[in-house]
């Protein structure tokens, strides 16, 4: 083994406020709807790139384990940009481990393919600016743009011509000190990914068009309401979006149903919350989990509330965090 360039790095995963949900039909992997996320620290992927000229072709271990053809294949996706913008030919060996459940709707292609752009991108000697790692990874995956940066972050919709793409910052981590609890509502992954779900939606769903023309002025009322820490605004708009996307994937055809009973479990209970006066909002990503939204002093009392939902087989807790960042692979 004769390793030339290695590097370790940690992102986070992004619950996004106002959905991205579908791509232009003009390639370069871009959104078709403006999206603004917060990172949330809590949750972490940590990911090491070593590149190996003893290596025939890329290695990629998720958890522990060898991962299947499809993961690595995008993993060497991204890999072959940073060889070709590093002159590096080198084969590349990944590993990477998540702290929170994988593939299943948790953002976990996010923080991800985040991670693996600025530790590729590290072990390679490239620039490391978080917008050229946002780029980067919003190649391979869309969402994953916005864990570049850590705080609240947008992506602008894809244009005609567009090739370069990086999510910007909003605002930091501390200019909201939000509260976010994850009601866990299932194990394993889910049965159908983000990008194939999208596809379905953008070539059959009826509502899909309709949700492409409302989803810009929803990501205007939640970037307005996180600018002015207004959080019965944001509730509100955040919600809209949510359901919003999932009614265009819910009219695909066969139509796409992310949920569990549990989930909608986890809706009335939040609503429950709201009409006793307790600060709550939900958000749903493509997956059966459901992310409340609350402030610092009402956190214990949400998620006391939420582990008692039928269905709900565990909560985790999150607040607005760094973006990727390099580590001491030893720490």
């Amino acid at each position: 083994m004769s390793i030339t360039g290695k590097a370790t790095a940690v992102a986070h995963p992004n619950i996004a406020l106002a959905k991205y949900w579908g791509k232009r039909p003009f390639g370069h992997n871009l959104p078709a709807v403006p999206s603004l996320s917060v990172t949330l620290a809590g949750l972490a992927t940590r990911t090491t790139v070593a590149f190996d000229d003893a290596l025939a072709e890329d290695e990629l271990h998720l958890g522990g384990h060898p991962a299947a053809a499809g993961p690595t294949r995008r993993v060497s996706g991204l890999l072959d940009r940073v060889r070709a913008a590093s002159g590096r030919t080198e084969r590349a060996r990944v590993t990477s481990d998540n702290d929170f459940p994988t593939a299943a709707g948790l953002a976990s292609s996010a923080s991800a393919f985040a991670a693996l752009a600025l530790a590729a991108s590290t072990a390679a000697g490239l620039s490391t600016s978080p917008e050229g790692i946002s780029d980067l990874a919003r190649r391979t995956s869309v969402s994953a743009a916005r864990s570049a940066f850590g705080g609240f972050v947008a992506l602008r919709s894809g244009a005609p011509g567009d090739e370069t793409l990086p999510a910007t910052p909003v605002a930091p981590a501390d200019h909201w000190p939000l509260r976010v609890i994850i009601a866990v509502t299932a194990e394993g992954p889910k049965d159908v990914g983000s990008s194939e779900g999208m596809k379905l939606t953008v070539d059959t769903s009826p509502y899909y068009a309709a949700w492409v023309t409302d989803a810009p002025s929803l990501e205007e009322r939640v970037r307005a309401a996180v600018l002015a820490r207004d959080f019965q605004a944001l509730g509100s708009a955040a919600e809209a979006s949510a359901l919003r996307m999932h009614a265009s994937a819910i009219a695909a055809a066969p139509g796409l149903l992310y949920w569990t009973g549990a989930t909608v479990n986890v809706l009335s209970e939040v609503r429950r919350l709201r009409a006793r006066g307790i600060p709550a909002f939900f958000t749903i990503d493509a997956g059966p989990h459901v992310k409340v939204f609350t402030v610092p002093e009402a956190e214990d009392e949400v998620t006391t509330a939420l582990a008692a939902v039928p269905g709900v087989l565990r909560t985790l807790s999150a607040t607005p965090g760094p973006g990727a960042h390099v580590v001491d692979p030893a720490v």
